[in-house]
């Protein structure tokens, strides 16, 4: 049966044939056109019904349409683009909303636009900007749930984050450029230097203390202080932006950030134009200011999740050595609500060190308040982890967080793990070996070695939850592609696909199942980085 898409027309809706692979193929970069005149005539037929073909153009995920087959998982699928790209409206909603209050602040502009004009304008509007942007970042730094709805789980609200810590550096540089253009220019003889204004004649004073005249006072111990916390900003951004950068001095340094913030905040409320507060801009700026504020204050005195952590003592471990990969079973004390598959928590071993996001890979029975974690050692502290924790340890473990919980309606699912992407995998295959689901779901596991013990508990929990198993071992059994995957998988086009691993693996893969075919929102993956 021919593929048929629903079109919305001025005045009647109906179906006509989909256009082929074509389209989608941009999404995987290739961007083939159409193959025949028919589908090109095809095409026009959407464009001039005003079809809405939600274009994705992100440099992480390509282009990408929302072209697909009419049926109930591919529909609920759409959510993962939905909130791949509400981040990316978040982002620049944020600044588009802000530059359109700060031309209603300035507009007209003075006839007489001087250079040091032009540069005050600058300065306002970057500072605007960055300042805003800086608010709304570390408002997410406290994890707030009720964003992940619309996020999509906190793996996606730390990628906003990180984007607008980006937008806040960038921001923060042109800033301190522009307000320091006319001083370089006047000592490099290039422009006159402006002249200043005069005192009050015969030195009279006003006696009349306003906010106004308290700010204006402040504004030396302002531009001081600011500049100071713009380099201290701008160093720990670079230091978060380094891999390289060990976590546990990246988790202890980025503290700090909130201090510059605060610092910035005062810098702000000295600066900006007293006129502006009350204006649309300035309200917009200080309501963001202030949540940043208060969201500053909790980071600083560690409040952030403080109503999620709840202790427990760890009761098991096993080390498989060959893969250096640890499972860690901790009881919990009273206090954990319980979580979904596919959910994570940030656990904390020890103090000094701080904690780290793991994935869950258990289910959660409330009789056996038990939980579990599977990590491999790929840094300083997971490499060391076998030695530093041990059975009777105290943990302080935070969450649940994330919305890699496979919810959908897809009659069937494919799950990839590549290497300790397995873990959300375990957790829900241990979730459906007590709690039998309607979905037909293929696993493939891919690493680079497997011990055998490892294997046959990977198996068990297989059979146990129904689902059918491809493990692929790269030395052993090669690679896999998209090609091996729609082999295995013949109707793999009726499925949702979720991915948890390496994020080069993981755009290759979804280039080629788009290239062939599939619905560019049918592939959910969970964006686990926290930095």
């Amino acid at each position: 049966m021919a593929r048929k898409i629903l079109v919305v027309s001025d005045r009647r809706k109906r179906s006509i044939p989909h256009p082929g692979p074509g389209l989608c193929r941009e999404y995987a970069g290739h961007r083939r056109e159409p193959s025949s005149n028919s589908q090109f005539k095809r095409l026009n037929v959407f464009v001039k019904s005003r079809l809405t073909c939600r274009l994705r153009n992100d440099r992480h995920l390509g282009i990408g349409c929302t072209f697909q087959r009419q049926n109930p998982g591919q529909i609920d699928s759409a959510r993962t683009a939905t909130m791949l790209r509400n981040i990316r409206i978040s982002l620049w909603g944020l600044i588009a909303g802000l530059t359109v209050l700060w031309l209603l602040a300035n507009l007209p502009f003075p006839d007489d636009l001087t250079v040091i004009t032009l540069r005050n304008l600058l300065v306002q509007y970057s500072g605007v900007i960055g300042i805003s942007v800086m608010s709304v970042a570390l408002i997410l730094a406290v994890r707030p749930v009720w964003l992940e709805p619309w996020l999509g789980g906190l793996d996606k609200s730390y990628r906003l984050h990180k984007w607008l810590g980006i937008a806040g550096l960038v921001a923060a540089i042109f800033h301190w450029v522009a307000s320091n253009v006319p001083e370089w220019a006047v000592s490099l003889g290039v422009l006159a230097a402006p002249e200043r204004r005069a005192p009050p004649a015969g030195g009279a004073t006003v006696d009349i203390v306003t906010i106004e005249s308290v700010l204006n006072g402040l504004r030396g111990t302002a531009e001081g202080l600011g500049e100071k916390a713009f380099y201290v900003a701008v160093l720990l951004i670079a230091l978060a932006l380094i891999r390289r950068f060990p976590y546990r001095l990246f988790a202890k340094t980025h503290l700090f950030i909130a201090v510059a913030y605060l610092v910035l905040v005062f810098h702000s409320v000295v600066l900006l134009d007293f006129s502006a507060w009350m204006l649309p801009l300035g309200i917009a700026t200080g309501l963001l200011m202030l949540a940043g504020t208060v969201s500053a204050v909790l980071v600083l005195t560690r409040q952030v999740g403080k109503r999620r952590k709840v202790a427990g003592t760890v009761e098991e471990q096993h080390l498989f050595k060959d893969m250096n990969v640890l499972e860690t079973t901790i009881r919990l004390d009273d206090g954990w609500t319980g979580h979904k598959s596919g959910q994570f928590a940030f656990v904390t071993f020890d103090q000094s060190e701080g904690a780290h996001p793991f994935t869950i890979a258990s289910a959660w029975d409330a009789s056996d308040p038990r939980i579990m974690f599977i990590t491999k050692g790929l840094g300083d502290y997971t490499d060391d982890m076998p030695e530093r924790v041990r059975v009777g340890s105290q943990a302080i473990v935070e969450g649940p967080y994330g919305g890699f919980t496979f919810e959908d309606t897809a009659a069937r699912q494919i799950w990839i793990g590549g290497g300790i992407g397995i873990t959300p995998f375990i957790a829900r295959m241990k979730h459906l070996a007590k709690n039998a689901g309607s979905q037909t779901v293929d696993l493939f596991h891919t690493t680079p070695r497997l011990a055998p013990e490892a294997r046959e508990k990977l198996t068990a929990d297989a059979k146990a939850a129904g689902i059918r198993l491809h493990v692929m071992v790269d030395d052993e059994d090669g690679l896999l592609t998209g090609e091996r995957l729609r082999a295995a998988v013949p109707d793999w086009q009726s499925a949702s696909v979720w991915f948890c691993g390496p994020a080069a693996f993981a755009k290759t893969l979804r280039r080629d199942l788009a290239a062939h075919g599939m619905a560019c929102a049918a592939f959910h993956q969970e964006l686990f980085n926290m930095r």
